[in-house]
């Protein structure tokens, strides 16, 4: 492991969803329980698994509401309203839809106590910063860098190369923290950044502190 002392590390960013935060109990818990006000019954575990297979099989998603609306739809396996849709899109702004990670704060406040700038590069939408403030995460980091409002989505090298420009430091002075392969090590790597995955699905895989204790 190549200690940030030796790399010349001076920021750490991340990835948001499968990294410092997932959906809570799950999406479809979430999906079900707003579905329910409009009388739909569902069962979270087949709307979970229509979503991970919706998700899984997207291209080119650009985190618009119209790209959402779809995904949710084929979520439920049927049409649903807008209505319905907004209150689902609303309910994701809300910290309750939301469990943060036991080891996201020990490691931020760690990371803070070294000294290295914190950012945040994640595919989202508008609803991000929102939920980083009610989630009490927002304070944590000196930028957030989101698809949606940059215009181009990870693993793409610009969204990376506005990262590190808007940090004022070179490519190789960041490491980035993700879940996904391609998305986060592959397109942090392609950029010039360090980077480190971590595998939230499996419990004998490192967790963030061990991560980043990896690179004190």
């Amino acid at each position: 492991m190549i200690r940030p002392e030796s790399a010349g590390i001076k920021a750490i960013t991340f990835d948001v969803g499968g990294t410092l935060i997932e959906p809570w109990p799950s999406v479809g818990h979430v999906y079900c329980e707003v579905a329910r006000q409009f009388g739909i019954e569902a069962l979270p575990a087949d709307v979970t698994a229509a979503f991970v297979d919706a998700w899984r099989s997207r291209k080119n998603f650009g985190y618009t509401r119209d790209e959402w609306f779809s995904l949710v739809g084929l979520s439920f396996r049927r049409e649903i309203d807008r209505e319905l849709f907004d209150a689902i899109y609303h309910r994701f702004t809300r910290a309750e839809a939301w469990r943060v990670y036991d080891d996201v704060e020990p490691a931020l406040r760690l990371l803070r106590q070294k000294g290295f700038k914190l950012a945040v590069i994640s595919n989202w939408d508008e609803r991000l910063e929102p939920l980083l403030i009610a989630l009490g995460l927002r304070s944590w980091f000196d930028a957030l860098f989101i698809s949606l409002e940059i215009g181009f989505h990870k693993p793409q090298p610009e969204i990376f190369d506005h990262a590190a420009h808007a940090l004022n430091l070179p490519p190789q002075q960041i490491l980035h923290i993700g879940d996904s392969e391609r998305e986060d090590l592959l397109g942090a790597r392609n950029a010039g950044f360090h980077s480190a995955k971590i595998d939230r699905t499996n419990s004998g895989d490192k967790d963030l502190l061990q991560i980043v204790n990896d690179w004190q």
